[in-house]
């Protein structure tokens, strides 16, 4: 894909005749660049908008995620089961593991939705679920005084 090759001293000096007619761009307004002018090759620039406020059925939405990670994370926290070792110990992990999911599920859409209380929200439930799925790894390595087992005997 070559062509001929091309003059960049008339290119440039094309472009800086086209700045110099630009007007004088006032604080505070973002710069308007026409899309005739700038040619295809260089898209128009925008100034940086402050994200739009999070309204009706998008916030009420990223709430009941919010919300569902909160409510996973209290019912494991209540697990009613024992989870010493075995097949019940790994329900309880994929318990804990959903914890952390649910937690990062609300984070992640409450940070694009700029959700700031939702987002802090989110954030505590996945740092529980890491803690839980921690805390269930640690009593069962060398850590523990007396480890436990992952198998029951």
């Amino acid at each position: 894909m070559t062509g001929p090759p091309r003059d960049w001293d008339k290119e440039l000096a094309e472009i800086d005749k086209i700045i110099a007619k630009q007007p004088a761009p006032v604080a505070g307004k973002p710069v308007q660049v026409s899309a005739g002018a700038a040619g295809p090759a260089a898209p128009a620039r925008q100034a940086a908008a402050p994200a739009p406020a999070t309204r009706g059925r998008t916030a009420l939405t990223g709430w009941v995620r919010v919300l569902l990670g909160v409510a996973v994370a209290v019912g494991v926290a209540q697990w009613p089961y024992a989870h010493v070792c075995g097949l019940s110990l790994y329900g309880y992990l994929a318990a804990a593991v959903g914890v952390l999911l649910a937690g990062s599920w609300g984070a992640v859409t409450s940070w694009r939705r700029r959700m700031g209380l939702a987002h802090v929200v989110s954030l505590i439930v996945a740092l529980w679920g890491s803690a839980l799925v921690a805390k269930a790894f640690l009593d069962r390595s060398d850590y523990a005084r007396h480890p436990a087992t992952w198998t029951c005997r």
